[in-house]
């Protein structure tokens, strides 16, 4: 199994994952925050095109993780998973029975020789959902857009190989930027998104010696940096600093194996 972010940040997210056994491929698409244009370029320089994918999962409804979604599924006839809260908060649009499949929390999706597990996670999102990806011998944990830990989000990043794991902003940098109070509690809150701490709390809590890859993901073009979200992370798991990736908002991250 592998996996590549296509870009990651407020500006827009996607990651690849696929899963690969002889001449059998099998892959799909997290979220789509992008126009179709740009996704189908971002596809373009991972190698891929649009047909080469058997699904899309949209975490939740906002725009930077929806983005194209549906105009991608009608297009080429992908099928779309979702919640069915994520459905109706972006106004319910009609997509055949063929195309729009329901995602619900602790109900496995086979997509191909993937297996993913979706798990509720705690943001300011009618019914959000991240993932746990897996070959059935190695597992990806997927986490971004979540304010704060929970026992079941624990529960569910446990034994993974690899994790793409969101560090959205370092508290003080929050804390003395431009955003209006109002901005700085959502994002800094409970159901708003992680800071550098609080992912490597989440980390630690996750820590074995199999989890060989982490990514750093979602980070804030004003309210974080690079080096603090790795620090954070290497001081949680005692590997160094320059091991753990980056995933950058235009380029994202080259294709990463789940060993």
């Amino acid at each position: 199994m592998r996996f590549c972010s296509l870009g990651s940040g407020s500006s827009g997210n996607a990651t690849v994952v696929e899963s690969h056994s002889g001449t059998t491929r099998s892959r799909v698409l997290i979220d789509a925050g992008f126009s179709l244009r740009e996704l189908e370029a971002r596809l373009a320089r991972a190698g891929l095109s649009a047909t080469d994918l058997e699904a899309v999962f949209v975490t939740h409804e906002h725009g930077d993780h929806i983005g194209c979604a549906v105009a991608l599924a009608r297009r080429h006839r992908i099928p779309l998973w979702m919640s069915r809260g994520t459905w109706r908060a972006i106004g319910e649009p009609a997509l055949d029975d063929t195309l729009l499949q329901f995602a619900r929390d602790g109900q496995a999706i086979a997509v191909g020789d993937l297996s993913l597990l979706p798990y509720t996670v705690p943001h300011d999102a009618a019914e959000p959902l991240q993932l746990r990806c897996s070959d059935g011998a190695r597992s990806l944990g997927v986490l971004t857009d979540a304010g704060s830990a929970t026992p079941h989000l624990l529960a569910q990043l446990q034994g993974c190989e690899a994790l793409l794991l969101e560090c959205n902003h370092d508290r003080a940098m929050l804390a003395n930027s431009h955003y209006p109070a109002s901005l700085k509690a959502r994002v800094g809150g409970r159901l708003g998104h992680l800071a550098n701490d609080t992912a490597a709390e989440i980390l630690s809590n996750c820590l074995h010696t199999g989890l060989n890859r982490l990514v750093a993901a979602h980070l804030s073009e004003y309210n974080n940096r690079p080096e603090l979200a790795r620090q954070a992370l290497a001081l949680a798991s005692g590997c160094n600093a320059a091991d753990i990736a980056v995933a950058h908002p235009q380029t994202g991250t080259p294709w990463f194996d789940v060993d």
